[in-house]
């Protein structure tokens, strides 16, 4: 008889067995952690100080701590400890810190994937966001990184802290357009920006989304700005 399920490694009762309660624990503990997952990350090589039971990690290659030796498999916390699980081929989680769905290819996962060809191709949805602190000038380079080859839907920003300086109002864009995004936006506290594109356009080079102020510059405030893009992954 087998000791385990063939997907989720659920530990089976065996004949006979004592303390059978522990192992139906195990079990619902793995359930719990792997049914719709959600990982918290992909890529964090050292595991948190504080064990939550039921949540998720993909443990990446050269992990340390409780987590040495495990790569490519999901962490999930069980009784202040963790219980290591191997993910099939084409197990979908979200992983929270990307904001994005993942497809495990069996070697690790497809961040944003969409469709997951036999061959190792597909299509992805991909996106980058943070909360920037604006420095002085007359444009701020915000660090939010578009990758090469990604074809861009949009941006979106938000000001969470009012935009000082002399702008009257200012644009979100790339160094070779820098309003693509927008233009006369808000410097107030609440102020948005809904950047969509009329046609997605492909940025063959990598490129870092742009602020320029419009009638004067920044000395200071903070934003938090998204960028949204489609990526196709080569077959193996």
């Amino acid at each position: 008889m087998a000791n385990e399920t063939m997907r989720l490694q659920l530990p089976l009762l065996q004949p006979a067995q004592a303390q059978k309660h522990v192992t139906v624990n195990e079990a619902l503990m793995r359930l719990d952690g792997l049914t719709n997952a959600v990982l918290e990350s992909a890529s964090v090589a050292v595991p948190p100080e504080a064990v939550i039971d039921g949540q998720s990690w993909g443990v990446p290659s050269g992990a340390s701590g409780a987590w040495a030796g495990q790569g490519g498999r999901i962490a999930v916390g069980a009784n202040g400890g963790w219980v290591f699980v191997v993910p099939s081929r084409g197990m979908r989680a979200f992983v929270a810190d990307r904001g994005v769905e993942a497809v495990f290819d069996g070697h690790g996962w497809f961040m944003g994937a969409m469709t997951f060809g036999a061959r190792g191709s597909g299509l992805a949805f991909g996106m980058a966001e943070g909360d920037v602190t604006v420095g002085t000038g007359a444009s701020f380079d915000t660090g939010i990184a578009i990758p090469a080859g990604a074809m861009v839907i949009g941006a979106v920003a938000r000001v969470t802290q009012a935009l000082t300086g002399g702008l009257a109002t200012w644009r979100l864009g790339t160094a070779d357009s820098n309003n693509r995004f927008g233009q006369g936006l808000g410097k107030g506290a609440g102020s948005w920006a809904r950047g969509m594109l009329g046609a997605p356009m492909t940025y063959y080079n990598s490129a870092t989304l742009l602020m320029t102020g419009e009638g004067g510059g920044f000395t200071g405030g903070k934003v938090r700005l998204a960028v949204h893009w489609m990526e196709l992954r080569l077959p193996d």
